[in-house]
């Protein structure tokens, strides 16, 4: 039931409920030696009370919730659903250009049997490999690194996979000295013209043009615990309230999570995650995703290479609201 590779499990606020309930347990599981009577089925009947508990607080999560659950530092990241998915994996490094991202990582593997090309933002599992990894949030290179990978797989005629999960792009001087906002510009025009079959999927944060340089693709899947909008909660409330004290007012308004950006059409399905969300079972929450993606590629690859082009256009050309006022 418990994540065995994750002993040191942390919670949010909202789970407090079931850390409690999994502090009974590990102290009935300490003192069961010592007691006379065996505790067995209490610990059978407490395990079960944390399923139904974990199903209880997630039926009704507020957006808010949904954006700390996206952040929940136990949360499978872009290499846990390569490892759980994927065998092969190798890794490539660089952008030929100025250096080796480790926000972004990307490398071809083999999902049940086929090759592809597997990008993805990486924000590290510690505070030294977070700083490593500069949480997730990638520089010039980092784009230029996933643009050359898919390229490459272009050349040899491999789907391309993307896992989104990023607070948004680097936002220092030096990024924008290099072309920040260049670098994903060009991924969005090429990625709209890959020949190759190509899936995008926010497994975490979706924030701003960080997650949209990787994020145009034939289908736009999000895993169901995840938030997809142009700006963090945090940020808006600051820009409209001038304070961060209204982030949860700024959540509800932006209208971030999976089933609001199922029903505006601006992504194409919901990988459902495990009870309580995907932190508790990495190995369902990667069996989950993987189904969905050996389903797509396979109705994917049936599309003639020009006719995929000309859909993604039209996909991305139709989306949002808008009305004309006649001349």
């Amino acid at each position: 039931m418990l994540m065995p590779e994750n002993k040191n499990r942390q919670f949010i606020d909202f789970e407090k409920p079931i850390k409690d309930l999994l502090d009974d347990i590990e102290k009935l599981k300490e003192n069961k030696d010592k007691k006379e009577v065996d505790p067995s089925d209490y610990i059978k009947q407490l395990e079960e009370r944390v399923i139904e508990k974990r199903r209880d607080i997630t039926q009704n999560l507020t957006s808010w919730q949904k954006v700390q659950l996206s952040r929940h530092p136990d949360r499978p990241y872009t290499l846990k659903y390569i490892q759980k998915m994927c065998t092969n994996f190798v890794e490539l490094h660089g952008d030929r250009n100025v250096k080796d991202d480790k926000a972004m990582v990307g490398g071809f593997a083999e999902l049940d049997g086929e090759t592809v090309m597997i990008i993805g933002q990486q924000k590290g599992i510690n505070t030294k490999m977070r700083q490593l990894r500069n949480f997730g949030m990638a520089n010039p290179e980092g784009y230029r690194k996933a643009l050359r990978l898919m390229k490459l797989a272009e050349k040899f005629n491999k789907p391309v996979i993307t896992l989104i999960d990023t607070p948004g792009a680097y936002p220092g001087l030096e990024a924008e000295e290099r072309g920040q906002g260049e670098a994903i510009a060009r991924n969005i025009y090429e990625m709209m013209r890959l020949k190759v079959p190509v899936i995008c999927v926010i497994i975490g944060e979706g924030a701003s043009g960080g997650a949209l340089g990787v994020g145009v693709g034939d289908k736009i899947f999000m895993l169901e615990n995840t938030w997809y909008t142009v700006i963090s909660p945090e940020s808006c409330s600051s820009i409209l309230w001038r304070s961060w004290e209204m982030k949860e007012k700024a959540a509800e308004q932006l209208q971030l999570t999976s089933d609001k950006m199922y029903g505006f059409g601006l992504v194409d399905g919901i990988v459902p995650e495990p009870v309580g969300g995907a932190h508790w079972d990495y190995d369902e929450a990667a069996q989950n995703l993987k189904k969905v993606l050996v389903a797509t590629l396979q109705q994917l690859k049936q599309q003639d290479p020009q006719q995929r082009i000309e859909n993604r256009i039209e996909k991305f050309g139709k989306m949002g609201f808008w009305e004309e006022q006649p001349a």
